[in-house]
């Protein structure tokens, strides 16, 4: 819906993703708001904020993958891994001043490996296909923890991990604070925000949608299932290996066990609140599970404090227990997530004081 007197007299406007000056203003705002943001944040927030923009770009691959395409993926979390390992191999052997060669490496990489696991997606649906790239997230770890036994190397590092170098632009700057980390993970977000936005305006944005909503009419629409099943997983897992590129370089240290299952359906659990086929609903569910955990992290010790017979792990309890209420809240009351309600308050702002 469009505000009274707004409309468009070209097909560029028509397809303008910012189209009023009201909009205009508002993403300048948002933009100055991103820049200064570390300034005042302070650096737990600032670390936050970095795992937050980094967990986004994972959640926009699979918001292309489930929320267009309609393919459960259980195994982001491992595709982050092939992503990151790839960043971590390629820039010790090259150098770290090879980093914006290697990131779209990582990414590649990791959406070739995301594609032969998404493989079963022409055959099983639904549930079966969760449990299938649910066996992507334990191969993969597996064998990198076992890489010297099965792929008679030590180049993954095995059950240690690797160290891994700051990224560095050609050897001119390096991200070796978190300061300069927070400005390459913003950047990176808005490109691949913009670049999942319009993937919904492309013909393979529109072939997605019509798989999702109804595969044998998409087929006999002759959209080729299989061509775009394996794509939607490629492109979801370039995106997952980008985050994990990124998680690599930000840690300065990998290990199998730092991409789990957990984190797998906790990004699924993001999809849901935020809103299944929406951009904005990605954004929307990440932030609020994110900072949600953060709130779990920082109430977690007065309870402890409160009730000293409960168990140490506590603030990792706490963090379960919430994602798991907010989750089945959504998905009983709102299923169509935060996106839904967002539509409704600009439709009802919009209308205001008219009812209808």
């Amino acid at each position: 819906m469009r505000p009274a007197g707004t409309f468009d007299v070209s097909y560029a406007e028509d397809m303008a993703i910012v189209r009023t000056r009201l909009q205009w203003i508002l993403v300048a705002l948002v933009v100055a708001f991103i820049i200064a943001l570390p300034n005042f944040s302070g650096l737990y927030w600032l670390n936050v904020i970095i795992l937050m923009g980094i967990t986004l770009i994972a959640v926009f691959g699979l918001h292309i993958t489930t929320g267009l395409c309609g393919q459960i993926n259980l195994g982001q979390s491992a595709f982050m891994a092939v992503g990151a390992y790839t960043s971590a191999i390629l820039t010790n052997a090259l150098g770290a001043e090879w980093f914006l060669v290697v990131l779209p490496l990582a990414g590649i990489n990791a959406g070739i490996v995301g594609t032969i696991f998404g493989a079963p997606s022409l055959k099983v649906k639904e549930f079966y296909l969760a449990m299938a790239t649910m066996a992507a997230q334990f191969i993969i770890v597996y064998l990198l923890i076992h890489s010297d036994e099965f792929l008679g190397t030590t180049l993954f590092g095995g059950p240690n991990g690797l160290g891994v170098p700051p990224a560095n632009i050609f050897g001119f700057f390096e991200f070796g604070t978190d300061f300069k980390m927070y400005y390459l993970v913003m950047a990176l977000v808005m490109i691949m925000g913009l670049l999942a936005l319009n993937m919904t305006r492309t013909r393979v944005g529109r072939a997605f949608v019509a798989i999702r909503d109804n595969d044998l009419a998409a087929e006999v629409m002759g959209i080729n299932l299989f061509y775009y099943k394996l794509l939607s997983f490629f492109i979801g897992c370039f995106f997952a290996g980008i985050a994990g590129a990124l998680w690599a370089h930000y840690f300065y240290y990998i290990q199998p066990e730092q991409f789990t299952l957990h984190n797998s359906v906790w990004y699924l659990g993001m999809l849901v609140v935020g809103g299944m086929g929406s951009v904005l609903g990605t954004v929307f569910g990440t932030v609020f599970i994110t900072l949600l955990d953060a709130l779990a992290y920082n109430v977690a010790p007065f309870i402890s404090a409160a009730l000293p017979y409960l168990p140490q792990n506590i603030t990792y309890v706490v963090g379960i227990i919430l994602f798991a209420i907010v989750v089945i809240v959504f998905l009983i009351y709102e299923p169509r997530g935060l996106a839904h309600r967002w539509r409704i308050f600009k439709a009802s702002y919009r209308l205001w004081p008219y009812a209808y």
